[in-house]
Formats: structure tokens, sequence, C-alpha cells
């Protein structure tokens, strides 16, 4: 029966071993109580109720793992592929031993299947007693459940098992490898907590592990799929990102981008706390653009991240060297983080995770994603594009962080398809366009968004150079450039400054 102290919202709660898990159960889990972690084989159970174990041993705690299925051998190899030590963790077998058993030796290890199932929960019992731990893992509930042999049986020594440690200061750990035929829905309703771990096959690339919190009682928990990796060091686990967690103040002034034409056609510039959207076919110039609000950052003193999921370094540096850009001077300074980005390697939550160190450890003011087709593509559902993106938007925005986002368009001349239509989340939306006059490709640039201030409403030629990107006066007697069909009107077709000598 609980007591009023059982139901008390400020009692103490105990890491898990996971900063991630602990961080979506909002400090950790109740202290002596029982939990059920489940999932396939191969999603992490047991490496993360190592964790579990670990944790309190470095708390000084006296810990112990039982195992039904798991050598001893075979936990060892886990903890020093994850460079762990398990000094001062107690592991009781009762599964056979790999080796020829000492008759002089005293046994400590059954065969479950020779056994009587209250047998090897009075063994369990006796060895708890016996060491008093104050956190338990047992491994796994399928072998207990193979030798109840009924679903009734079954669910009375769980039952037992929860009234034995109800009386002692101990937090239990159940792992159950979901080996029933269906759901074990009543071993859910006797466990405090039950956490779900997953492991998906895509079409193509990595596998994805993500991990749901099913049920918690009395804990208000972070919802939803939470994307992880099996790392060395145990779990590394991405929470979900929740952009009205994140609130920060900050002023919103405008982000100079170098190139005092490009600032007067956005009405004076970006905001920070804004996000501007480049679109355009490939190759026209929408990175080159990106490019010139990093490398102004880091000339003012800033911190700014360069997320590429399409282009490598090396390209990105050449683009810069062409256009005479000092990149390479800022990334050997650290102002400038470039970093290349698998989309088959690399699940969204855990990019998520990878924007937020960038904000909140390195202080990112400028932040690149490069493009979001490759982002796009690193969706297992692309369904949920939206979703993430909206979150992901309004937690930098949040954090005062200008970011822009690059999606190229299918084509490169005449009608455009976007893969994506995520204009209606951009603050800002600059159009990016060739255009052919006179037997000669060019490029148009126009704002057609801003939600933040006034903006010019024209459409400019703009030219990429050794001197960088300039801009030419508006294109006012054409019509028709965006629709790729572009007629002239004038007398003169005008020329960017510098053309007149072959300059291009």
């Amino acid at each position: 029966m609980l007591t009023d102290d059982d139901l008390d919202e400020d009692s103490p709660r105990i890491s898990t071993g996971s900063a991630g898990l602990d961080d979506i159960l909002g400090g950790g889990v109740d202290a002596n109580r029982l939990y059920l972690y489940e999932g396939r084989p191969g999603t992490g159970k047991t490496t993360i109720a190592l964790q579990f174990l670990l944790e309190g041993v470095r708390q000084g705690e006296r810990v112990l793992y039982i195992t039904l299925s798991e050598t001893q051998r075979e936990l060892s190899l886990v903890a020093r592929r994850h460079g762990w030590s398990l000094d001062g963790l107690d592991i009781f077998e009762l599964v056979p031993p790999e080796t020829t058993l000492d008759p002089e030796r005293e046994l400590t290890v059954f065969h479950p299947a020779e056994m009587e199932l209250s047998e090897t929960t009075k063994l369990i019992f006796e060895q708890v007693e016996r060491l008093n731990p104050t956190r338990v893992v047992l491994d796994s509930l399928s072998e207990l459940r193979l030798l109840a042999q009924s679903p009734l049986r079954y669910r009375r020594q769980i039952l037992a098992l929860k009234h034995f440690f109800t009386s002692r200061n101990c937090t239990v750990v159940l792992l159950d490898d979901l080996s029933a035929q269906q759901d074990d829905l009543q071993l859910h309703s006797i466990s405090h907590g039950v956490v779900l771990l997953e492991q998906l096959a895509i079409d193509y690339g990595a596998e994805r592990r993500r991990l749901r919190v099913v049920k918690m009682r009395g804990i208000q928990f972070r919802g939803g799929f939470h994307d992880f990796t099996i790392e060395k060091g145990g779990l590394n686990i991405f929470p979900r990102l929740v952009a009205a967690e994140h609130h920060k103040s900050f002023v919103g002034e405008f982000t100079p981008s170098g190139n005092a034409e490009l600032d007067k056609l956005l009405g004076g510039g970006l905001e920070r706390g804004t996000n501007a959207l480049l679109i355009g076919a490939a190759g026209v110039g929408k990175s080159s653009l990106a490019l010139t609000y990093v490398i102004a950052a880091a000339e003012r003193g800033e911190h700014a991240v360069f997320f590429a999921f399409d282009e490598g370094r090396g390209t990105v540096e050449a683009r810069a060297r062409t256009l005479g850009l000092p990149l390479q001077e800022h990334l050997d300074s650290g102002r400038i983080r470039f970093q290349q980005i698998d989309p088959a390697e690399m699940a969204p939550g855990q990019f998520a995770a990878n924007v937020r160190r960038s904000v909140e450890d390195d202080g990112a003011r400028v932040v690149i994603i490069d493009s979001l087709n490759g982002y796009l593509n690193a969706m297992p559902d692309e369904r949920f594009l939206i979703l993430q993106m909206h979150e992901l938007l309004s937690y930098l925005g949040q954090q005062g962080v200008l970011t822009i986002l690059v999606l190229a368009q299918h084509g490169l001349v005449g009608p455009m398809d976007t893969p994506l239509d995520i204009s209606y989340l951009s603050d800002s939306v600059l159009m990016l366009r060739y255009f052919e006059v006179a037997g000669t490709v060019r490029r148009a640039l126009s704002v057609v968004k801003k939600r933040s201030g006034d903006h010019e409403h024209s459409i400019r030629e703009f030219r990429l150079s050794p001197q960088g990107i300039s801009l030419g006066p508006p294109l006012r007697e054409f019509s028709g450039i965006f629709s790729g069909t572009p007629e002239y009107h004038g007398d003169k077709i005008p020329l960017m400054p510098g053309e007149e000598n072959g300059a291009r």
C-alpha cells in the first residue's frame, strides 16, 4: 500500500546512467521501484542496463546483475568494448557455464530449463538478501516466461518478484526481449515504468534505433520516439527537440551579409532569430550566397556552423577560393565549423542534437543547412520532415540564431519543380534563377518574402566573381525572368558593371 511519502512529488530521483534518458524523464526515475526495458534482440537493452548499474557503482552503491541469458564472459566482453570496468558490480549467473565445472567448487550456476520456476525465484531472493543491493537488473524475463509455461503462473511469479522488492530499498530493471507471441500488457501494468527500444531497418543506409517511454507513473516525461545510437561508452540518446522548452532573450538586430547591395535588397538585412530560404536551380549560387553570411559572421568574431549534406569540404573550400572568401582562415581559427553530414548514416534526431550542441555549447550565431534536399533523404519517413523542421527552426529562432536553408529545385531553366514546400515556415525567401539573354546565361536574384520588414521588390542580376557576389541594378525592362521565358522591352540590353571589359 502506497503512503503519502510514496506519492511525494519531491521524492529524490536517481539517474538511469544515461544523460539522454534522464533528460527525457526530467531528471531520472523514482528510486525503489520496478521498471521494464523491452525490445527485440540487438536494440541495446543489455548496454543501457549496464549503464544503470555502473551509475550505481559510481555513487558507491551495491549493485547486482542477475542473468539467465548472458554469461559473465559475454557481459565482460560488452563492458570491455565500451571501455567499462565491471569492478564493484556483482553478477549472479543462472545459466550454464562455458567450461566444465569443478565438482569441488561452490555452484552458483544453474540450468534454468531443469529447474522449477519457484526454485529459480527462490535463488534470486536468496542472492538479493545476501548482497542487499540498491540496484538490480534481471536479464531476461523470456527465460522466466519459458519456465512458467502458462501466462497465469508467469504473472504470479512477476508479482512475487515485485512484492519481494517492494519491501526493500532497491530499484529493479527487468529486461524483456519481446519473445512472447503477443504484447505482454499485464507486465506493463505491474511495472512502475516501461521503456521501449526499437531497431529499424530502412531501405538504404545504416539501421536506425529509437526509444520511447511507454509509461512512467508519477513522472512527466517527454513523449514520442527519440533517436539513439550505440557507441563506445553506451547508448547516446538524442531527446526529441521541443522548441517550447527553450527560450532565450536576444536583440533582434540586423545580421550583415558583408555585401551592402544585398543588405539593401533585403531592406537592411536579415534579422537575428529569423530564417531565410534560398531556393533555385543547382549551381545558380545558393551555397555561395550562404557562404557570404558565414564569412561575415566570422569577420565579426562570431561563431558560425555550416552543415553540408550534399557537398564535401574540398568543394566548398574551392568555391570560397574562387570567390575570394577567406574560408580557410576562419576554419583554422575555429570561428567557422564545417561538418559533412552523411544522410544515410545520421538520424534526424541526431542531427537536431548536433545543431543544438553547436548553438548551446559552441555559441553559433549563424547556422547554414545545405541542403534541405539532403535532409529530406535523411528522413526514414518524409511525412514528418515538416514537423521536425518546424521544431528545429522554432528552436533556432528562440535562440536568436540566423538560419539559412538551401533548397535546390528540379531543373536548370524553364519551369521549376520544388521537391518540398517549406516556404510557409520561412521568414524570408530569396529566389535565384538562371535566365538567358542574347545567347548568354545570367543569374537573377529577388526577395519574394520577408516577414520581419519591408524589402526591395525588384529583380536584380547578380554575378559570382573573384571579388565575391556583386549585384547589378534592377532589371526593370525585363519580364518573365522567373517564369523561364524572359522578354526584353528596352532599347539596349543592360550589362552589369565590368562586363563591357569582358568580365563575367
